[in-house]
């Protein structure tokens, strides 16, 4: 951000009201999804633009001048297209630097790229997409009832670059059924599309969700700390150097969780993954046959 905006740039997460067609016509949305749509924005409760000027008055205190908005509650491409224009424009300020839109890969197509192409001429602002993967694995998709395919995500990505749109893809590194071969084939997936960041989730357990009612009744066992850490090493191990990490571990919210991060810090889970990497003298790209 600092050598490409020149000074350090701050992302305010926004929740612009949407919903998900993974939650809809009776569908119970991905396993791991609450009633939040897995977000965490602050002031859920105002318009676009008072949420925007309540996070910037925060950072603006500690000398940041520039934003990225950032959609993400739900499936922020899951709307008509004049709704969508309304909602994106709203965000649009001369401290805003960049739209930042969280999405699925089954609700992006050639209109909507379009719609956002026109409007990154029209304002001059950057636009990248935060689009979900969580694992290679087609059959853990159906698994954690993520409601499209592997294929679908693969056309997705493809379709974005096509506009030559910024993409950071996230991923779960110890989803239930899922093997450290599966952690290598997602990272192998990512560097083969050429995406341009990842984020690199551990797996929490939050109330209100279907993992959350399985994990109280003894149904859902989440691996290890050693575990991921392994993951995760192997994970880095096999992408692309090209790739820029965003995340190494979730952050979960403060209340409702059931489970998250073994009882450790996000900082303690960073340091143990650099530590493993440097006593194994391993490194991001290491195994990668695909850069």
């Amino acid at each position: 951000m600092k050598k490409k905006y020149g000074e350090k740039v701050q992302r305010l997460p926004i929740n612009a009201g949407f919903t998900c067609p993974n939650r809809t016509h009776g569908r119970p949305g991905c396993l791991f999804c609450d009633e939040t749509g897995s977000g965490f924005t602050t002031f859920g409760g105002f318009s676009i633009r008072e949420q925007l000027e309540k996070m910037k008055e925060r950072y603006k205190k500690k000398g940041v001048k520039k934003f990225i908005a950032y959609f993400q509650n739900y499936t922020n491409t899951y709307a008509p297209l004049d709704v969508l224009r309304e909602t994106y424009i709203q965000a649009i300020d001369e401290d805003i630097v960049q739209l930042d839109i969280a999405t699925r890969p089954d609700c992006i197509d050639e209109n909507v790229l379009k719609l956002v192409d026109e409007i990154k001429k029209k304002h001059n602002i950057e636009i990248s997409f935060d689009i979900g993967l969580q694992s290679a694995n087609y059959h853990t998709l159906l698994r954690i009832n993520r409601g499209h395919t592997l294929a679908e995500y693969i056309y997705a990505v493809n379709l974005i670059k096509k506009y030559n749109f910024e993409i950071v893809s996230h991923v779960i590194l110890n989803l239930p059924g899922d093997n450290i071969v599966d952690v290598i084939e997602s990272a192998k997936l990512l560097s083969a599309l050429r995406v341009d960041g990842v984020k690199i989730h551990s797996l929490y357990v939050v109330e209100d969700s279907i993992f959350g009612e399985m994990y109280k009744a003894g149904k859902l066992e989440v691996g290890t700390l050693e575990s991921y850490v392994e993951r995760c090493v192997a994970f880095l191990e096999n992408l692309s150097p090209k790739i820029t990490i965003h995340r190494l571990v979730a952050d979960p919210p403060l209340s409702g969780t059931l489970f998250g991060n073994w009882g450790k810090t996000k900082t303690e889970i960073i340091n143990l993954i650099e530590n493993t990497l440097k006593m194994k003298d391993t490194y991001q790209g290491k195994r990668a046959r695909i850069i």
